[in-house]
């Protein structure tokens, strides 16, 4: 044991993190076990740890921006799990069919009462966009409404969203640009909530898989979606909007990216957080456009995902007096693991979080770019 935390002292001095230190970023061990459990688990078990009360760090986002800008990952090698779970990947299809409502259950369905304290009026959960946003609402509205400028959306428009969620985009687009919206989930708690409050605006919400729209639509967007459709099903995905696209409409992915092509699941958030989950990079989403979509427009907002994800923290923890009836203490301590790492990591540029506008045949004249 005394080995392993030489070597973990070791790794964390290399990005100016001491052990028990007296910075905001230091982490400060309960458990000496910790040492050897990272070593042996590597990334499942840096997360375990921390859920499970064995360490502690004042400001978890700046610990993991400083370890995800030092590549400490790249130096820590054999993380089994990690590579189980890629093999797994390539023998199974994480994201087939017969699993695709697996991800609503494990993550959206798990209570209505926490998304409505963390994110912002309109439950968007999703990148906000923060260039002129002075608050959350604000970001979200604004992400929003470039959505629906980048499509030129207008009045009386038919227009698609795979992955509706609780239905922020589809009431938007109805009541601000007067479009008649249908979105698809695969969570059941989603389109409850999004029916109860869009009941009077002229849009949809199904419970359904994505493969199954057979509907054709003046613009289709798929916004948060796309990072649990797995690399096996990148082309299919690309099918199925292409084939719900009019001829002369817009299709607006909203992803998040990776700077690296992969195939593999993180063993942590895979376990805890997203089942299947899988971050495309960009040359995964050239092949799979590739002779069905121009790509028009490729805008990159990582930063704001930044700001949008300490701002859900914020309100997480604000409201963690009325949740805790609800979820116990080691919930509290894996939500703010997942959200506080995730912000680190689209700060430190290792997540990217795009906008792509694609059409069928290339916009006549060109496309005119919106930021």
């Amino acid at each position: 044991m005394k080995k392993d935390k030489e070597i973990v002292k070791s790794l964390l001095e290399t990005a100016g993190i001491t052990i028990n230190g007296s910075k905001d970023y230091d982490i400060q061990i309960h458990n000496e076990a910790v040492y050897s459990r990272v070593l042996r688990q590597g990334a499942l078990g840096l997360g375990e740890s921390y859920m499970d009360g064995w360490w502690d760090c004042l400001k978890l986002d700046q610990f993991f921006y400083k370890v995800l800008s030092a590549n400490l990952e790249q130096q820590i090698q054999g993380d089994w799990n990690m590579l189980f779970k890629v093999a797994t990947n390539y023998i199974f299809n994480a994201g087939r069919k017969s699993k695709a409502f697996k991800i609503g259950e494990k993550h959206y369905d798990i209570g209505n009462d926490l998304y409505r304290a963390m994110l912002d009026k309109r439950l968007t959960y999703t990148c906000g966009y923060w260039r002129d946003a002075k608050d959350l609402d604000e970001a979200q509205e604004a992400k929003l409404d470039l959505v629906c400028k980048k499509i030129g959306l207008r009045k009386g428009q038919r227009i698609l969203d795979i992955g509706s969620g609780w239905g922020s985009f589809i009431g938007f687009a109805a009541k601000q640009y007067g479009a008649d919206a249908l979105g698809v989930t695969v969570s059941k708690e989603q389109k409850k909530l999004a029916d109860a409050l869009y009941k009077n605006l002229p849009v949809t919400t199904r419970l359904q898989d994505y493969r199954d729209i057979n509907e054709k639509f003046d613009h289709v967007v798929s916004l948060g979606m796309f990072e649990h459709v797995g690399y096996k099903n990148y082309r299919t995905f690309m099918k199925v909007a292409h084939n719900a696209l009019n001829d002369d409409g817009l299709f607006l992915l909203h992803t998040i990216g990776s700077n690296n092509s992969i195939t593999g699941v993180d063993p942590w958030m895979g376990k805890y957080i997203f089942p299947s989950g899988m971050i495309p990079s960009i040359k995964q989403i050239g092949k799979s456009i590739e002779g069905l979509f121009v790509m028009e427009d490729w805008h990159n907002l990582s930063t704001d995902y930044d700001q949008t994800l300490m701002a859900w923290h914020e309100n997480f923890e604000a409201n963690w007096n009325h949740l805790q009836a609800t979820y116990d203490e080691r919930f509290h301590r894996m939500w703010r693991y997942y959200l506080l790492l995730s912000a680190a990591s689209f700060r430190a540029r290792k997540n990217q979080l795009w906008q792509i506008v694609l059409s069928k045949n290339g916009v006549p004249g060109g496309y005119k770019s919106i930021r």
